[in-house]
């Protein structure tokens, strides 16, 4: 094998190299021909990625270099680092890791949109004259839309309990996530977002909480909150507030797997109300998309957990879970998930890695749909059923057809405050989510590319149109 052929991507894992696990090395090479070659060669014997070689400087007998390369995990990078310690003539000043570098003092800054650069300026901005804007405020309320940041505002509540694939980590680990979908909201919606991360796991502590800080915010985005809890949670706030309350985790997730699933139909020629669809996961996501697909127009839905197919018959189901069978299994569905997939049209997976295995997906209908959506390992990995179906979408970036909830929140709630929303609601989302199919144009829709890439700037704008005529439409936009 060549160096060139080494420095090629080799599948030595399931996972690709990336960006989220990236390292930048900094080293010192003897200053003679072929040291280089033997650290490239060091990195790709270790299944690493070269990303990025810079020259920091050179000494009287050295080259000191940044070299970047990505790994498929954490301890991949300390693997990579390893073979590069053992290479002769090379010196490891430092490894430096680029997504930690990048949270370093945290991802967000409060910006004001007005100079104080006078005494007149800050007379108006602050006292005394803010006092007669607060006054104005006191005598119409509705003003605090006009005249605050309320209008443009998202409040991020997280307990940091359900926190990505990492589960309970707790408030304060959840604060770079929150931070994240800040930057999401402002970046792709131009919605100011703030994280609260709350220290409480208490159902009425937690109402309590968001309610007392209302009227700061134009919305509520709940975030990675532990299913049951997260259910009562959102109710509760709808029905106190007058502002938008929308679990992402449910909501945002269920408009894009429709808007993913309604394009993948078109692209095998089937159609919603005649497919038959297995969901893995009856946590918050897989019992919202199941409410969203049989709004939709969906009939048969069969739902699973750990414990095998959700069934009116089993004496283990909790309340939710119960309520989710009398939704679904029209035909009474009994036994694992991989039994439920033997001739259904679609697999949509919101669950954990072996969720269903290859075989069971290989007995599905012809021109399958397999959503395998656990992150960041799907249920079942794209290359074990390449061929055996028709579609294949996962929820991440270096496979075709991310399912990424980026794709919704930030046009849901720019296109529910440009009106004033009172709630999200499910004609709302259902707006939403056409909106989304829609970017993808009849000429191009495709087994490849059946939902908008993140990036694609039409996305949000067209959302934010469609959930602000829908709220119009229902009678739930204040303007």
């Amino acid at each position: 094998m060549t160096l060139i052929e080494k420095l090629k991507p080799q599948r030595r894992t399931a996972l690709h190299p990336s960006a989220q696990f990236s390292a930048t090395l900094r080293v010192h090479l003897e200053n003679q021909p072929g040291s280089f070659a033997a650290l490239a060669e060091a990195i790709a014997e270790a299944g690493g990625l070269l990303d990025a070689i810079d020259l920091v400087r050179i000494e009287e007998d050295k080259k000191v270099r940044d070299v970047t390369v990505l790994a498929t995990d954490a301890d991949h990078i300390e693997r990579i680092v390893a073979a590069v310690r053992d290479v002769d003539g090379v010196e490891v000043e430092h490894v430096s890791d680029r997504t930690f570098l990048l949270h370093l003092g945290g991802k967000l800054e409060v910006v004001p949109k007005t100079p104080l650069k006078t005494r007149d300026d800050l007379s108006m901005a602050y006292t005394p004259g803010v006092a007669r804007v607060s006054r104005a405020i006191a005598d119409d309320p509705s003003k605090v839309w006009t005249l605050t940041i309320k209008q443009n505002t998202v409040a991020v509540v997280s307990d940091g309990t359900a926190v990505l694939g990492l589960g309970d980590v707790g408030p304060a680990a959840a604060l770079p996530v929150m931070e994240g979908k800040a930057v999401l909201f402002k970046e792709f919606g131009d919605v100011d977002a703030f994280p609260i991360c709350l220290d409480t796991q208490d159902v009425d502590e937690i109402v309590s909480t968001v309610t007392a800080l209302a009227p700061v915010f134009g919305g509520v985005n709940l975030e990675d909150i532990a299913s049951p809890r997260c259910f009562e949670i959102e109710r509760r706030l709808r029905e106190t507030l007058d502002i938008p309350i929308f679990h992402d985790d449910q909501h945002g997730t269920a408009i894009v797997v429709l808007a993913g699933l309604l394009n993948a139909l078109h692209v095998v020629g089937k159609r919603l109300e005649d497919v038959r669809i297995v969901v893995t996961g009856v946590g918050a996501a897989g019992i919202a998309v199941t409410k969203m697909l049989l709004a939709a127009g969906a009939r048969d839905i069969v739902g699973c957990d750990r414990h095998g197919v959700v069934h009116a018959g089993r004496d283990d189901l909790d309340a939710v879970k119960r309520e989710f069978a009398e939704l679904t299994n029209r035909r009474s569905c009994e036994g694992s998930a991989d039994d439920a997939l033997e001739g259904a049209d679609v697999f949509i997976g919101l669950s954990s890695p072996g969720a269903v295995s290859a075989a069971a997906i290989r007995t599905m209908a012809s021109d399958a749909i397999v959503f395998a959506m656990a992150n960041p390992t799907p249920e079942v990995l794209p290359e074990e059923i390449a061929g055996d179906v028709a579609v294949i979408a996962t929820g991440r970036s270096d496979y075709p057809n991310q399912i990424n909830n980026v794709l919704a929140f930030p046009g849901v709630f720019r296109g529910a405050l440009d009106v004033r929303a009172t709630t999200i609601n499910r004609d709302m989302e259902l707006a939403a989510a056409h909106a989304i199919a829609e970017v993808v144009d009849e000429e191009h829709r495709a087994a490849d590319y059946i939902v908008p890439s993140v990036f694609n700037r039409e996305v949000a704008p067209a959302v934010a149109r469609a959930v602000a005529e829908a709220a119009r439409r229902t009678k739930v936009a204040r303007r």
